[in-house]
């Protein structure tokens, strides 16, 4: 985390050293971890064995299965928001429809789990319309100030344009401005306000320690990765096997190398002690085996994370699944918490913008209603509802069922529907009056 006085001025120089600072970061750590997810591990970039000798390099992509599992557990179904006010649901459903923000929600959650914490920046279009958008650690960093609260002071934008020139913005609490990298740090504009009430960017986070979801097990990752590509090449030797001729010598005309013919030739005089036939290494089929599912066990257990793939996983169901899942539901709980921190930084600084449609303290009456992604069983979930009849309320009852996105609007649903027969039978009886009324007139 970088920190910096309230009192301190933010010249080119010293945003210089926090730059710098934040590429040490890149290269040492967000740069391993972004080629962990997407499958470039330490096992492809190793040392390059002799010819002679197989050299497989298998990657068993952990980190990115841990990732898209826990992001789909946390966030498959869509955060909802509500409010007590109309006018600030209709407000906020507007934003997020603009902004797309399901899937703005799914990535940035995704950025978190990758490196531990990601970020969103506020800003305005031509249009004039609140704008949300994700960025990752990699091009963007947060400074905050030294108290025990951690208030955001500045925060740091970093990009490159088509012709590989790198330029960037900072943002306080008032105003932005932009600068240049490439050729030495430079100021391109003054300061110009913004009119967020606050740095117009909020950080997320995993957890407090800011750790990715798989870096804790990205050890056994890569032995993993070790162990399986020594299996691939013990495949290889043993397809490959030496041939022992031993009795007669042979010329180097006939060997031109050993390794390469695969053939070991030892001299003897007797006839009758010629021996031509292959050899056979001895086999560590059980070690390796036992070694690969020691530490596919371990990588799961420690990141917290289920196996859904596993064979035994799907033959589970109702509190036996939930145990199974208890791990990763405790993880969840706390990214949930987390998020819900940075959702509300983020409408509140919606909010503060003059263009808001709402007063700037609407944020409070804000609820975030999260629902992990459990495998559902409609038939259990229906019979449990059913017997929650006259012990619970209807909403109590309907919060039950998996299936309903929107337990208030159901009830409004079912309120509509139990008035409809009624209203059915008024319609009727007026029916039935206006063509008496029509029968009567037509006889006088």
């Amino acid at each position: 985390m970088f920190r910096l006085p309230v009192d301190k001025e933010m010249t080119a120089s010293l945003l210089d050293e926090f730059i710098a600072k934040h590429r040490q970061e890149v290269t040492k750590r967000y740069k391993k971890l972004y080629d962990a997810y997407i499958g470039n591990h330490d096992i492809l970039n190793q040392k390059n064995k002799p010819d002679y000798k197989p050299d497989n390099r298998v990657v068993v992509n952990f980190p990115k299965y841990i990732t898209d599992t826990m992001n789909g557990f946390f966030i498959g179904n869509p955060i909802k928001i509500t409010s007590d006010d109309d006018e600030v649901n209709e407000f906020v459903e507007f934003i997020d429809q603009y902004n797309d923000q399901d899937d703005n929600n799914a990535e940035l959650s995704k950025i978190c789990s990758i490196y531990g914490k990601g970020y969103e920046m506020y800003y305005t279009d031509e249009t004039a319309n609140l704008c949300i958008t994700y960025l990752n650690p990699r091009e963007a960093f947060m400074i905050y100030d030294e108290s025990i609260v951690e208030r955001p002071l500045y925060f740091v934008r970093v990009y490159k344009d088509y012709e590989n020139n790198e330029y960037g913005s900072i943002s306080n609490s008032v105003a932005v401005r932009n600068f240049k990298i490439t050729g030495g740090l430079k100021w391109l504009d003054e300061w110009h306000p913004h009119y967020f009430d606050g740095v117009p960017a909020t950080e997320y986070i995993e957890n407090e320690e800011r750790q990715g979801i798989f870096e804790p097990v990205l050890s056994m990752v890569n032995n993993y990765n070790k162990a399986v590509s020594e299996k691939a090449n013990d495949v290889d030797y043993f397809a490959d096997a030496y041939m022992k001729i031993l009795g007669p010598k042979l010329d180097n005309s006939d060997l031109d190398c050993i390794r390469d013919k695969r053939i070991i030739n030892l001299e003897s005089d007797t006839v009758e002690k010629i021996v031509v036939d292959f050899m056979s290494k001895p086999e560590s089929d059980t070690t390796q085996e036992n070694h690969l599912n020691r530490l596919e066990r371990l990588i799961f257990q420690i990141s917290m994370v289920a196996n859904i793939s596993d064979e035994n996983f799907g033959t589970s169901s109702g509190v036996a699944l939930k145990y199974k899942l208890q791990a990763m539901s405790n993880l969840e709980k706390t990214k949930e918490r987390k998020f819900t921190s940075g959702m509300t930084r983020r409408y509140k600084l919606l909010f503060s913008h003059p263009v808001s449609k709402v007063p700037a303290d609407s944020w409070v009456k804000l609820h975030y209603k999260f629902t992990p992604n459990f495998p559902a069983n409609l038939l259990e979930e229906a019979q449990i509802a059913a017997q929650m009849e006259g012990i619970t309320s209807h909403k109590k009852q309907l919060e039950v069922l998996s299936i309903v996105d929107d337990v208030q609007g159901e009830l409004d649903q079912i309120e509509e529907e139990n008035k409809a027969p009624e209203q059915t039978i008024v319609d009727k009886m007026m029916f039935g009056k206006i063509n008496d009324s029509n029968e009567t007139q037509t006889e006088e």
